[in-house]
């Protein structure tokens, strides 16, 4: 069996607690409006077997110590399942902490989740319609995957990307806080300043950038809404 994957980035600080190796998967079925990772919609070719992959991660156990471990991203993970699936069958084996950074939306996971320890779930929107707008998909999907991770008890981040002139009010950051009080085993939530580092990409792709001509999101600001998800 093998996969399609973009990258590898070894010695990941932040997707996950600890060292990581972070594993970006091909293949994407949201077109967010911010997305900085355009040239992983498309899933491609597969390019590396379930025993390669398995061994690239092996070499890096000696550094993930007590609570590093891999990470897999994209990219949505979730369209790769089966792969993955056999992936975390062997690291469970090497007992290496696993992590899912994933907008919840794809397909045969249930088994998949059995394996995982952590999951990055990444928040687009907390309206039907707005989550509509933003990404081209319906929230029902997300919604589905939120929920059954909540039924098997995994921890959880939780990140939201703060757009400005979208989402950088008090109000909407009220209204996630009040979404966030309804879920368990949550052990971190972050606001990621929205910026346009991506931009680029899409012009040498030659895809249409939605937010053309909006400004990346002021950092202290993003840390002040922040607080108020302490508060």
């Amino acid at each position: 069996m093998q996969g399609s994957i973009n990258s590898i980035e070894t010695f990941g600080l932040v997707d996950g607690p600890g060292i990581r190796v972070v594993i970006f998967l091909n293949g994407c079925s949201l077109r967010c409006k911010f997305c900085h990772n355009p040239e992983m919609w498309q899933k491609g070719i597969n390019n590396i077997t379930v025993e390669e992959l398995v061994n690239k991660i092996k070499r890096y156990k000696p550094y993930f110590k007590n609570n590093g471990g891999v990470t897999f991203s994209g990219g949505e993970p979730l369209l790769q399942t089966k792969f993955l699936l056999e992936v975390c069958k062997e690291l469970k084996k090497e007992h290496i902490h696993i992590a899912l950074d994933t907008a919840g939306v794809g397909y045969d996971y249930d088994e998949l989740l059995n394996y995982v320890d952590l999951v990055i779930f990444d928040i687009k929107a907390i309206d039907k319609d707005k989550y509509q707008d933003l990404v081209s998909h319906d929230i029902k999907d997300s919604l589905v995957f939120l929920d059954k991770c909540q039924k098997r008890n995994i921890p959880m981040w939780l990140r939201q990307v703060i757009v400005p002139g979208i989402n950088d009010t008090k109000e909407y950051i009220l209204e996630l806080k009040e979404f966030i009080s309804k879920l368990k085993n949550i052990e971190k939530v972050e606001l990621l300043p929205y910026h346009t580092m991506a931009l680029s990409k899409y012009h040498k792709l030659g895809i249409p950038y939605p937010l053309e001509n909006v400004l990346e999101m002021d950092k202290q600001r993003c840390k002040e809404l922040e607080q108020l998800l302490v508060k």
